[in-house]
């Protein structure tokens, strides 16, 4: 079996049985008992729990089915998006511009 590197993700999953706050809260607090979740957020209006960190998919739902009855992984995938490049820095100044400024300033000095 290969070994797999722990790395951050993100797994949303679809709790059929969460239609209210109290159902919600439940799923949240068992979805916090699984080993490396970092943080949860739940909709009440999709039925959806999103849960990132560096755990095991298939232990939160193991672990939300005991609690909250049917539950479906909508999708898994990386927590963090994919960095965007770094802005192009400003094109340099003109350097002949600034020469010929010097040069005047410095024969006016004279």
């Amino acid at each position: 079996m290969a070994q797999f590197e722990n790395v951050k993700q993100k797994v949303v999953l679809k709790v059929i049985n969460m239609i209210d706050d109290k159902m919600k809260q439940k799923a949240i607090e068992a979805a916090a008992d699984v080993h490396g979740v970092d943080s949860i957020a739940a909709e009440l209006e999709n039925q959806e729990l999103m849960v990132v960190g560096e755990m095991d998919a298939v232990a939160v739902v193991k672990k939300l089915k005991k609690v909250a009855g049917t539950v479906d992984i909508v999708s898994v995938g990386p927590a963090v998006a994919p960095e965007e490049p770094p802005p192009s820095p400003p094109p340099p100044a003109d350097k002949k511009r600034r020469r010929r400024k010097r040069r005047n300033k410095i024969l006016k000095m004279k």
